[in-house]
């Protein structure tokens, strides 16, 4: 959305009382694939929160360390832990460098996070990162808009679409459920 990071797709949907996060497993290094399985998408406080990240691998984990302390000093809300990381991630010198934005999903919200200090709750229940986040997130809302699929088949179709366009991902994909 804000930044444009290559080699990596993750979507996260909400759909039908499912929530649903994605993320292909490329890595790419300038031109060149160097990974084809990595985990870009996993739980965290007590699996009840998934995150995807895009952007530098040791950046988004430092991130989602970050997050998970939030979400202890938090009791489990991920509105507030959101928020407190967003505005330490813009304001403090250290993490203000870090390159990587993060999907966040627990089972009543969904934010995008970045170093800009966004906080951003998607209007329709699909939201995506990295480059091919724009191919994913519309076929995501249109397969929501005029199919009878259910969220995971959704995500696994748009992620399948977004790889057939985007050169930085691929078809080896990570799903979460809540």
């Amino acid at each position: 959305m804000t930044e444009n990071f290559h080699g990596t797709t993750i979507l996260a949907l909400r759909h039908k009382k499912k929530v649903v996060v994605a993320g292909d497993g490329q890595v790419t290094l300038g031109n060149t694939i160097t990974k084809h399985k990595a985990k870009k998408v996993r739980r965290i406080y007590n699996d009840k929160i998934i995150v995807g990240f895009a952007g530098a691998t040791a950046d988004a984990l430092t991130l989602s360390e970050k997050l998970e302390k939030k979400l202890e000093r938090y009791n489990g809300n991920l509105t507030r832990a959101a928020v407190e990381l967003a505005r330490e991630w813009r304001t403090d010198k250290y993490l203000r460098r870090l390159e990587a934005m993060m999907i966040a999903a627990d089972i009543d919200n969904t934010y995008l996070l970045s170093g800009n200090g966004d906080v951003i709750e998607p209007d329709y229940g699909v939201i995506s990162i990295g480059s091919g986040s724009a191919p994913a997130q519309a076929a995501a809302s249109a397969l929501m808009e005029h199919t009878k699929l259910d969220a995971v088949k959704i995500v696994q179709e748009a992620m399948k679409i977004a790889a057939s366009i985007c050169i930085y991902t691929n078809s080896e994909i990570t799903i979460e459920t809540i």
